[in-house]
């Protein structure tokens, strides 16, 4: 028998941010999250996105034991942006046992019908900070620590619930040889006095004196705006996305172009992957997680470097700017010692972002999808089944 309940509790949060610990145990390509980074994501009361989302978080329990998770969300902000009356689900992990599944998805169902929703969506995030879209293809290849990792029968499931496709996203591993292709270096100088623009190193004072959270917040809002579903956030919630990243993040692999103004005009956002930290220390800081990690990031690096966020200024999209990005990515790349950089998940409909990984040598390593339906047709296939 299948029960489920509702979380309450920060004793009920923590069993369902731990939950995958109990699933993935012993998948060797599984990567933990922060688990208090997802503590204070997941709090309906202190989260960030509770002045602007409707949520409420289910565990389901089979024969007294847990075997499921759920996140139901309604997203205000980008149901007005978008036009839709949609719900969605994210944090979904559950047992290879279609009773849960199902249990778990009809919370959402009906936790959207009582807003008025009409379409359900996922997995999605309450915005595109969080992970979304389920992993299709790419199972046996190591998961990052912002992208969600599933397992395979996860498909099956929500294919038999009747959801299709929505959106697609790929992932790529990119190789550097000892050069840069083509003539790089030589285009990224030219962009500079053509353009205007230089890359601005960062230190921590500059970060604080100039709030360069929020540059960086408010030109991702900019560049992103017109993607799939993207969230445009107010600039008050720029600190509590940001603030904390560019407090910890190695400000060396992060890269920053001005123009002359000293406008922010584009960004790449890198960090050495923490994969085999998180692994150690299963996502706790605690007791010595903190120090895998702090070694990961500023001591002994892993092999990769991923590429969190990548976006140039609309109006300079087709100044070249992204040679200079890329040419200053390779110089890092080459002096930490890395062996490869992985890309964050771009739109398959993205053809342009796609695109400029064809010079280098690459792989398509992982694919990962949003599924949809309407909720009436949610409750037909279920009386059909």
């Amino acid at each position: 028998m299948v029960e489920i309940k509702e979380v309450r509790t920060r004793r009920e949060l923590s069993a369902f941010v731990n939950f995958p610990e109990r699933l993935y145990r012993d998948n060797p390509y599984y990567i933990p999250p922060l688990v208090f980074d997802q503590m204070d994501t997941l709090d309906r009361e202190h989260g960030a996105a509770r002045a602007f989302c409707d949520s409420a978080l289910y565990m389901a329990y089979k024969d007294g034991k847990p075997a499921g998770r759920v996140a139901a969300i309604v997203n205000r902000s980008a149901n007005a942006q978008w036009n839709h009356e949609e719900v969605r689900f994210g944090w979904y992990d559950f047992i290879d046992d279609e009773e849960v599944s199902r249990a778990l998805m009809d919370k959402v169902v009906e936790f959207g019908r009582v807003r008025g929703m009409d379409t359900i969506v996922g997995p999605l995030g309450f915005t595109d900070f969080d992970p979304e879209g389920m992993l299709v293809a790419g199972y046996d290849r190591e998961s990052t620590m912002a992208l969600i990792y599933n397992h395979p029968y996860c498909i099956t499931h929500l294919e038999r619930m009747g959801f299709r496709k929505d959106a697609d996203w790929v992932e790529y591993r990119v190789f550097f040889g000892e050069t840069l292709p083509g003539n790089f270096e030589r285009l990224a100088n030219i962009v500079q006095q053509r353009a205007g623009v230089h890359l601005r190193p960062l230190t921590r004072k500059i970060v604080r004196r100039e709030h360069y959270g929020q540059k960086v917040f408010n030109l991702i809002n900019e560049c992103y705006k017109d993607l799939y579903n993207f969230t445009v956030l107010k600039d008050s919630m720029a600190d509590k996305y940001l603030g904390f990243y560019l407090a910890v993040l190695d400000l060396r692999y992060l890269s920053m172009v001005e123009n002359e103004q000293g406008e922010l005009v584009a960004f790449g956002i890198t960090m050495p992957s923490l994969a085999k930290a998180l692994r150690k220390s299963r996502g706790r800081l605690f007791p010595f997680g903190w120090w895998y990690l702090l070694k990961s990031m500023f001591l002994r690096h892993e092999e990769g470097i991923e590429m969190l966020l990548i976006g140039v200024r609309p109006d300079y999209r087709n100044s070249g700017i992204n040679t200079l990005l890329f040419t200053d990515l390779f110089r890092k790349v080459h002096r930490g010692g890395f062996k490869w950089a992985e890309t964050n998940a771009i739109l398959e409909d993205n053809q342009k972002n796609r695109l400029q990984w064809e010079k280098f040598d690459h792989e398509c390593v992982k694919r990962r999808r949003s599924y949809t339906q309407k909720l009436q047709e949610y409750d037909d296939n279920k009386n059909v089944k």
